[in-house]
């Protein structure tokens, strides 16, 4: 196995990962799990933001030719989205990890519609999914297949990757609205919350 695509392949798989773990958040309904599993976005999210700086940064100390400098001008074409990721997705991830942490006070509280909508936001799906999108073809470059560099694929294959990531801003977007629609109904934050107790119910002072 050549030296930089043992480098590629890790980096490939952590934002792979991030963007799939990302893409079911808004689907959990208790605010216990999703608190773990933004904790554990936000170490994966993490972990790929430093294993691409770090080639990154050795490709440009490097030699041209030397397994670094290669590995780093695979991921050149990726470093865009996980600049968008530092900037913006970080931050969210960050926030709702906090936020659920403060109805995770039991593992059967429901998550308000409001954070499962700040979960199902695009600045957090879309950066991370177009990030492990476009390391792959990196990795393809890397293990020496040069299909996507053929005449005639090239143009095709750049077209299909522009589509496949309008359809997964897209996706994004409607889901990010519906739950927020949601979320601005008047008994959502109601039915955010667990049901009392009878017997609390009972022992509470009539008003008259």
């Amino acid at each position: 196995m050549e030296s930089h695509l043992a480098v590629l392949l890790p980096i490939a798989a952590v934002w792979l990962a991030a963007g799939f773990l990302a893409d079911g958040l808004p689907r959990v309904d208790q605010a216990y799990a999703l608190r773990r599993r933004a904790g554990w976005l936000l170490v994966l999210v993490l972990t790929g933001l430093t294993l691409t700086a770090a080639v990154l940064t050795a490709g440009l100390l490097s030699p041209g030719g030397a397994p670094a400098d290669r590995a780093a001008a695979a991921l050149d074409v990726a470093a865009l989205p996980a600049l968008v990721v530092a900037a913006c997705t970080v931050r969210r991830v960050r926030w709702l990890w906090a936020g659920a942490g403060a109805f995770a006070t039991a593992p059967g509280t429901p998550a308000p519609h409001g954070l499962r909508a700040a979960s199902a936001h695009p600045l957090i799906g879309v950066p991370l999914q177009v990030t492990g999108l476009l390391s792959v073809p990196a990795v393809i470059a890397a293990s020496g297949s040069d299909r996507l560099t053929a005449p005639g694929v090239t143009g095709p294959a750049i077209t299909v990757g522009a589509v496949v990531i309008l359809a997964v801003a897209i996706r994004h977007a409607l889901r990010h609205n519906r739950l927020t629609e949601r979320a601005a109904r008047p008994g959502a934050a109601r039915s955010a919350r667990p049901e009392e107790p009878a017997s609390a119910r009972a022992g509470r002072p009539l008003h008259v």
